[in-house]
């Protein structure tokens, strides 16, 4: 076991894992923070994404051992049922969640996007989201979803 500190959704942690614990398994088991989803667990469909320092990571594929100091913001740090945050709202205004797997990876890298370049092309939104599988749909309704959200961040000036 090891000890590691680090920030989740603006919270300090000091947990023990153990040496092979993955930042996934460390999130959903310990910090019960479910939002994280496990899809493939190889780091090729994007359910696990979460932002570490600002960057989109699939944490299946880290270490939570290689995290100690770095800041952590998964879906349950972006929003939440009662509020929100206008990006999530964005995917349900445009219909872009079916089963809702893939949604909080999307939402997750969506965020990173928005938070480096405002007003996406498709083309930039098509590759911020190319790390992100969904099964459900034709990937329309979240490009949609995207670019309304840029809109609404630039008209509401809502900090990311």
């Amino acid at each position: 076991m090891i000890t590691v500190k680090f920030e989740v959704n603006n919270i300090e942690r000091e947990i023990e894992v153990r040496d092979n614990e993955t930042l996934l398994e460390t999130l959903r088991e310990r910090l019960k923070l479910i939002g994280t989803k496990e899809g493939c667990g190889k780091g090729e469909c994007g359910a696990c994404t979460v932002m570490i320092d600002g960057k989109p990571v699939a944490s299946c594929l880290v270490l939570t051992g290689q995290v100690e100091g770095k800041s952590i913001v998964t879906i349950e740090g972006i929003g939440d049922v009662e509020n929100p945050h206008v990006i999530q709202q964005s995917y349900i205004d445009e219909g872009a969640i079916q089963c809702g797997f893939c949604i909080p990876g999307m939402v997750v890298s969506s965020y990173a996007l928005l938070k480096e370049k405002p007003e996406p092309s498709e083309e930039e939104i098509k590759d911020a989201l190319s790390g992100n599988l969904c099964r459900c749909t034709g990937y329309r309704k979240i490009i949609a979803a995207v670019k309304t959200a840029g809109k609404k961040i630039k008209e509401t000036g809502v900090e990311l």
